[in-house]
């Protein structure tokens, strides 16, 4: 049974900095781009960034760039998404996802991720 665990949400004030763990399990986790993305209320679900299976390829989404850092542990099966200078605008569930061998043309599409986590809250305050 496969299991995507975010973790290390919460509240921020403006500026400030998070991390945020996926912890995989049930999968070959060397085999999976891993991405994350993320819904705001009343918003669709959004790309954010990704890393290929190789660890060799990442992708951002504008809103992010120079701001967020994603990266991964292959020993602890985890992924991580580093968010600094945060904002208000970047208050939302943040969902990690996990597709096969997918490559850098189809990171962004959501509908090509094979598994995901139930999502962590992360509440930027201004």
């Amino acid at each position: 049974q496969v299991q995507l665990v975010e973790s290390g949400g919460g509240l921020v004030q403006a500026g400030g900095s998070l991390r945020l763990p996926c912890a995989a399990s049930g999968l070959t986790f060397s085999s999976y781009t891993m991405a994350w993305f993320r819904q705001a209320p009343g918003k669709e679900r959004e790309f954010v960034a990704a890393i290929s299976w190789s660890s060799d390829s990442t992708d951002y989404a504008d809103s992010v760039k120079g701001r967020f850092t994603i990266s991964r542990d292959i020993a602890k099966n985890t992924a991580y998404l580093q968010m600094n200078s945060l904002k208000p605008e970047d208050t939302a569930v943040y969902y990690c996802a996990a597709a096969y061998k997918s490559g850098r043309a189809f990171y962004r599409i959501r509908r090509l991720y094979d598994y995901w986590g139930q999502g962590t809250q992360v509440t930027v305050s201004s």
